[in-house]
């Protein structure tokens, strides 16, 4: 196993964990508060953060060289990483303007979003890069 096979099953494991958190909050969101809501949120942040870098490194140990998400989004696409590249890059796309959710609109348009898409997109990473370990 080299440095770069190393770095990716790390970052994996790393990525796992956030993934179990968001996954628990998922799995109870009816019974969370606002606070908790917001959090949830939170969890998605870093847990597509870790996600993007995991693949990063994964395609890096395939000796696929990447530097910006935008670029391993699409690698990872074309290498059949992700099933839905536009989906990636939406979630790219917003996980700055999920940030500002101090409006109530907005605060549950990106609550809806996550769980009926990007929870849904991340699970399927998730099982696709555990399976490679």
């Amino acid at each position: 196993m080299n440095q770069k096979d190393t770095r990716w099953r790390q970052r994996f494991s790393n990525f796992e964990r956030a993934y179990k958190q968001l996954s628990a909050a998922v799995e109870q969101f009816e019974k969370l508060n606002t606070l908790e809501k917001e959090g949830l949120i939170q969890r998605f942040e870093y847990t597509f953060e870790l996600a993007w870098k995991t693949l990063k490194d994964l395609l890096e140990a395939e000796y696929i060289s990447l530097s910006f998400p935008r670029e391993v989004i699409k690698a990872a696409f074309q290498h059949q990483l992700i099933k839905d590249g536009e989906l990636w890059m939406d979630m790219l796309g917003n996980r700055n303007l999920l940030a500002h959710t101090y409006e109530e609109k907005r605060f549950l348009a990106a609550l809806e979003k996550i769980i009926s898409e990007y929870y849904p997109a991340l699970t399927q990473v998730y099982e696709e890069l555990r399976a490679r370990l």
